[in-house]
């Protein structure tokens, strides 16, 4: 190992962080160092009720749910944090928590739940925790200031107007926080990954301003108690929403065994199907694709070269870029026949079904509407890595797009492939 590789192993992790999970991380700890130096300054109000709803965030923080897109969320932690900001009163006693004692206590209670999951080896998901923080920070700073005010407490309807407004706003700009991290990170357009981000997250998030809103309403005549009662049916939500995504992480992990198929059986070079759905997904990302378009399209350029299993013999390095289109036709439909068994895939089936159409006509000269995008993406990905392979020679990649540039005029799209050479262009092909 060289010198330079022995710098690149040991260089610390938070180098390879994105610049925007970086200045995330540190808004939020600035202002956690912040809220807990003022909290200690002043003195922690109302300690009981402030250790009741520390307590609650930080169960909620350790029951953390995974969602669609590598996301992470706390449900119980976040209507926890909410309601604490959002409460007028505790058992007939008027709340006179600050917005800083509120980021404080939601800090502590989100940091101490972090912590069996760093015991176990799982990351602490600090970014996660830095937008939720900062969406609680939000709704705290523009709610206790007129938290006292008796319109709010005489009228219930004002209260939960306001509350709800709060919420809203609050729970936006967690999404627009989330969407900035991942558009930098996945190198995807803001407008889409907005709109996924919303998408994935108003559900949960409905049921979770619901239960803050009603802690902090039933809380004045509850008490304490509230929170314990309340949050059950959230628990239940989280647990559909568990089976839900142990339902798509199965499906995936089945995808991804069925393309090792081909390659332990030597149809196809090794690393074939990982490489053209790594590709596929980044060219998606670049054309605008949203999530759910994406997870297909990934699924079908796993599986694309499936139908090859038809074959008396392979392919010699498995690339059907040198094959007649007859053969690439029958390896399309076998493929396709193959996903569409397993009765829950035909979209995923139909991309596979059309891969090996020029995007414009046939040579027959035929027009109509084309093949589906995601088949566009993986007739050229498929080709690209046909001529290219793993090797990372420039020259070589150089060649093969100029090869695909040649034959846009009807075989491949022409904005695919430009999609496809900003993609191979890049620096760091690991965060494609």
């Amino acid at each position: 190992m060289t010198t330079t590789q022995q710098r690149q192993v040991r260089q610390p992790s938070w180098q390879s962080v994105d610049s925007g999970q970086l200045l995330l991380v540190a808004a939020a700890g600035m202002l956690v160092v912040a809220a807990v130096a003022h909290t200690a300054a002043v003195g922690l109000t109302q300690a009981r009720d402030a250790v009741a709803f520390g307590a609650l965030i930080a169960f909620g923080e350790l029951l953390r749910l995974s969602l669609p897109g590598d996301r992470e969320a706390a449900p119980i932690g976040s209507a926890g944090a909410l309601g604490y900001a959002l409460v007028l009163q505790i058992g007939l006693a008027q709340a006179h928590q600050s917005a800083m004692q509120v980021v404080a206590v939601t800090a502590v209670g989100m940091t101490v739940g972090a912590l069996p999951h760093l015991a176990a080896g799982r990351p602490a998901g600090v970014t996660g925790m830095a937008s939720r923080l900062l969406a609680v920070a939000f709704v705290a700073a523009a709610f206790r200031p007129v938290s006292d005010l008796t319109m709010l407490g005489q009228n219930v309807w004002v209260a939960m107007a306001v509350m709800a407004g709060l919420i809203v706003a609050g729970w936006f700009a967690e999404c627009v926080i989330r969407a900035l991290i991942r558009a930098d990170a996945l190198r995807a357009k803001f407008k889409v990954a907005l709109v996924d981000e919303v998408r994935v997250q108003w559900q949960l998030g409905a049921a979770v301003g619901a239960s803050a809103m009603l802690i902090a309403l039933a809380a004045d005549e509850m008490g304490l108690v509230a929170l314990a009662i309340l949050i059950a049916p959230l628990l239940v939500t989280q647990v559909a929403f568990r089976r839900y995504a142990g339902i798509r992480s199965t499906y995936l992990q089945t995808v991804r065994a069925l393309a090792r198929v081909t390659e332990v059986g030597g149809y196809v070079e090794d690393g074939h199907s990982r490489r053209v759905g790594r590709l596929a997904v980044a060219v998606g990302r670049e054309l605008g694709m949203h999530e759910p378009d994406l997870l297909e399209l990934e699924y079908a350029a796993l599986m694309h070269d499936i139908g090859q299993l038809s074959l008396t013999d392979p392919i010699p390095g498995g690339a059907t870029l040198l094959v007649s289109p007859e053969d690439q036709r029958r390896i399309a439909e076998l493929g396709a026949g193959v996903i569409q068994q397993a009765g829950v895939l035909d979209r995923v089936a139909e991309i596979v079904r059309c891969q090996d159409r020029p995007w414009r006509g046939t040579e027959s000269g035929s027009t109509g509407p084309g093949p589906p995008t995601g088949s566009r993406i993986i007739r050229a990905a498929n080709a690209f890595d046909d001529l290219v392979g793993g090797s990372t020679d420039r020259d070589r990649s150089a060649a093969a797009l100029e090869r695909l540039r040649l034959d846009t005029a009807a075989q491949y799209d022409p904005k695919v492939v430009e999609a496809l050479s900003k993609v191979t262009g890049r620096r760091c092909p690991g965060r494609m």
